[in-house]
């Protein structure tokens, strides 16, 4: 049985697991999960978690914000390293596989749910019964595979048009399709709207035949890790305040610039950078 949570209503609930990655001389917690939540709560919003982790993984980073946990012998864990060439991943374990019958009853109606797999862990369609205001898709566990040792590298995604045709709004990095323009472009023509992050050179959206780049703010890099998921959750909530998916990037383009500039978790905007990047959006 999952874990037992408050059964308040939300407005943004994320599904996807939580990772335990490993870094020199011990593990911090990671995920598109725990980078969004932090991030949309940081905007102000109501958050809720879907997941599934081992008892090896602490879950005090993400304190007052409610937990729906699946059961799982051990957390999805992954070794990240960063090289001349990008970050090379590794695959140690995976935790149990998400189910969408575990969504409590009084969640079932957030306006903004984020399905951010890390691990193919969760289907991309969503059953009867769940209809969000916004769909946003983060697809990087869909766009990745792993070898006997784990190693992680990029992969087509069979479902890709489909999922996509049903979202709000997606979100990829040019790093999850491994280059491959020709999966964003299949995207792009699937998505009602697709944004592209490509790390210090901002990102690129496709919305309405069009296509606009968003160039990032220069910053001191310090770790990109969860840069992504910062972008993604600022997106899919100015988008669904504003309807508006220009300014969207702009304002997320922004938040995720700061992100870079402090390591892990650290990187989640603060009140006063997210007046700063509004007031710069305008």
């Amino acid at each position: 049985m999952p874990a037992i949570v408050p059964l308040e209503p939300i407005e943004y609930l994320v599904i996807g697991h939580l990772a335990h990655d490993i870094i020199p001389g011990g593990w911090r917690l990671g995920g598109t999960a725990a980078y969004s939540a932090l991030t949309a709560r940081a905007l102000g919003l109501r958050v809720g978690v879907l997941t599934a982790h081992g008892p090896e993984t602490t879950l005090e980073a993400l304190d007052g914000i409610p937990v729906a946990t699946a059961p799982s012998a051990q957390s999805t864990t992954f070794e990240n390293i960063q090289t001349p060439g990008g970050r090379k991943q590794i695959l140690r374990h995976t935790a149990s596989p998400l189910d969408f019958n575990l969504i409590p009853e009084a969640w079932r109606r957030t306006p903004i749910l984020h399905l951010g797999p890390i691990a193919q862990e969760v289907a991309a369609a969503l059953p009867d019964g769940i209809k969000p205001v916004l769909l946003g898709l983060t697809p990087q566990g869909w766009l990745r595979r792993w070898d006997a040792a784990g190693h992680v590298s990029p992969c087509e995604w069979p479902g890709a048009e489909d999922a996509a045709r049903q979202a709000g709004a997606v979100v990829i990095s040019v790093e999850d399709v491994g280059g491959d323009e020709e999966q964003v472009e299949v995207l792009a023509h699937a998505s009602r709207v697709l944004a592209v992050t490509e790390g210090a050179a901002g990102c690129r959206l496709y919305w309405n035949g069009d296509l606009r780049r968003f160039r990032a703010p220069k910053v001191r890099e310090i770790d990109p890790t969860g840069s992504g998921d910062i972008f993604a959750a600022a997106f899919f909530i100015r988008l669904y305040t504003t309807r508006d998916p220009w300014e969207a990037a702009r304002f997320a383009n922004r938040v995720a610039a700061i992100s870079v500039t402090r390591p892990g978790l650290e990187g989640i905007p603060t009140p006063g950078e997210i007046q700063a990047s509004l007031v710069e959006v305008f």
